[in-house]
């Protein structure tokens, strides 16, 4: 027995050290991960910057954010909105430009300010309408074109770039006149969804003096490219959701003729049930104001005296609207009433939008 007792001991000790030494193994094995999977755990592969942003934390971080696509009718804008602007900015600088939209997307507020590169000339200015704000934001190469451009600058060359100081009054002035002229064009592409107009509000060049809203905040984000045969750059605009919340329901059609179109056939088929409408008339021959005591002593036989004559005008009614009135009378055994007067004018509306 003693025997037995020594075997099975010694047995169960070499099972806890097997145990421990398993542990230790695993402990001591474990798998550290590399630069490449800890970048594409939070979302951040430089390599592939779209697919990075739809993966990891960093899709749950912008998970928050509205897409744009949400609101189709806004790319019908911005496409109208390049097409007015290759025109003006033509007339504008007298020389040949060209407008092209780089890509839409949506971005938080504080991530824009911090992204915007400097020196830079930020506008802002506002949809009266909307009562909101939007930003502007002209890049340092198209400032520079725009004052070579402006101010007749030879062609063939790049536009000379003084870095380290700030934009001379001349430069503000000559910005400031080619962003009333975007703004003018943007009021022209919102105009068939809705008559907004835009005003310039300042100039800033500090981002920190543009904040429109706070920097959580989403926003659309539109990137313009300006190309002047060998000159150009870049104009961004950025228009807070909150500006856009007035409009979304409009910004949320497919297509146009979802409020502009007209459907001819089913106005048709509408107008012709309408004008075959059973509708009752009544004639009221006088109306009095009694006391509730009153109506409650009425007896049978009593007489109600109505403070009209043969030839008083009597009023007809289709259910509380008035019609028109005219006069009692009798026709081939019946009671007729003839039309004295037109049709009243809340009548005449009601029959013309029927029309």
């Amino acid at each position: 027995m003693d025997e037995e007792l020594e075997n099975q001991n010694a047995a169960e000790g070499e099972d806890w050290a097997d145990a421990e030494q398993s542990a230790d193994s695993m402990i001591g094995s474990e798998r550290i991960l590399n630069q490449d999977e800890i970048d594409s755990l939070l979302g951040f592969d430089l390599s592939d910057e779209e697919a990075a942003e739809r993966s990891g934390i960093r899709a749950i971080i912008n998970s928050a954010l509205v897409s744009y696509e949400r609101l189709p009718m806004l790319e019908i804008v911005f496409d109208r909105l390049v097409r007015y602007m290759t025109t003006s900015l033509r007339n504008f600088t007298s020389d040949n430009v060209e407008v092209s939209l780089d890509n839409i997307s949506s971005i938080r507020f504080g991530d824009y300010l911090n992204s915007i590169p400097l020196p830079a000339i930020l506008s802002v200015f506002k949809a009266e309408e909307l009562e909101n704000y939007g930003l502007l934001t002209v890049d340092s190469n198209l400032i520079y074109s725009i004052v070579d451009v402006l101010l007749g600058g030879r062609r063939g060359t790049a536009a000379m770039r003084i870095e380290g100081r700030p934009y001379t009054t001349i430069e503000r002035v000559l910005v400031q006149r080619m962003v009333e002229v975007v703004l003018a064009d943007a009021k022209l592409a919102f105009e068939p969804l809705t008559p907004v107009t835009f005003t310039l509000d300042r100039l800033e060049t500090n981002p920190r003096f543009a904040a429109i809203a706070r920097p959580p905040n989403a926003a659309i984000l539109v990137k313009l490219r300006v190309d002047m045969e060998d000159r150009g750059g870049r104009i961004e605009l950025l228009l807070p959701y909150a500006t856009l919340e007035p409009i979304r329901k409009i910004l949320l059609q497919q297509f146009m003729g979802e409020k502009f179109g007209r459907d001819n056939i089913w106005e048709g088929h509408l107008a012709t049930e309408l004008w075959t409408t059973q509708m009752e008339v009544r004639a009221v021959l006088d109306e009095q104001q009694i006391s509730l005591k009153e109506v409650l002593n009425l007896e049978v036989g009593q007489t109600i005296m109505l403070n009209a004559t043969p030839d008083s005008l009597i009023e007809l009614r289709a259910g509380t609207i008035p019609l028109t009135r005219g006069r009692m009378g009798r026709r081939n055994h019946h009671i007729a009433i003839r039309v004295e007067a037109p049709l009243t004018p809340h009548a005449r509306r009601a029959v013309q939008s029927l029309k």
